[in-house]
């Protein structure tokens, strides 16, 4: 199970809302073994795609020296889908190369009539997605 501040949540759905209609990315830190998502990390979509995203490889250079620095870990990983239901695909289960992350799926398309976006996590190890609860939480 996931989880989530409510804060956290809602900085990943104004990114996903921000950048739509181009897929929005980013990484959510915790302390490394912790399990525990503190700190929100919104991510360039170098690829600028409705369809598709990529971390730029020097920000996800960046991006890990400062996690090795700080002893933190991505704790979340999440992307947004802007035409389709907030399901990993298979280049997304490609990408998939943290197996401790809670990977976070956002639809900005409205593709079940429950309103204007799914918010979904999942595990994907060695190619196998499995579907996790997400509790939102007011605070630790």
């Amino acid at each position: 199970m996931l989880t989530i501040t409510q804060a956290l949540y809602d900085q990943i759905v104004a990114h996903a809302r921000a950048d739509h209609p181009d897929e929005a990315c980013g990484v959510v830190a915790g302390p490394e073994g912790s399990g525990r998502p503190e700190r929100f990390i919104p991510m360039l979509n170098a690829a600028r795609s409705p369809t598709f995203y990529e971390f730029d490889s020097g920000d996800l250079l960046k991006l890990y020296r400062e996690l090795d620095d700080r002893d933190e870990e991505p704790v979340i990983i999440y992307h947004s889908h802007t035409a389709t239901q907030a399901y990993p695909s298979r280049t997304d289960v490609s990408y998939a190369n943290e197996p401790g992350a809670h990977y976070v799926l956002v639809s900005t398309a409205d593709t079940d009539g429950e309103g204007p976006f799914q918010f979904r996590s999942f595990r994907i190890l060695d190619g196998e997605i499995t579907e996790e609860e997400v509790k939102v939480v007011e605070a630790y």
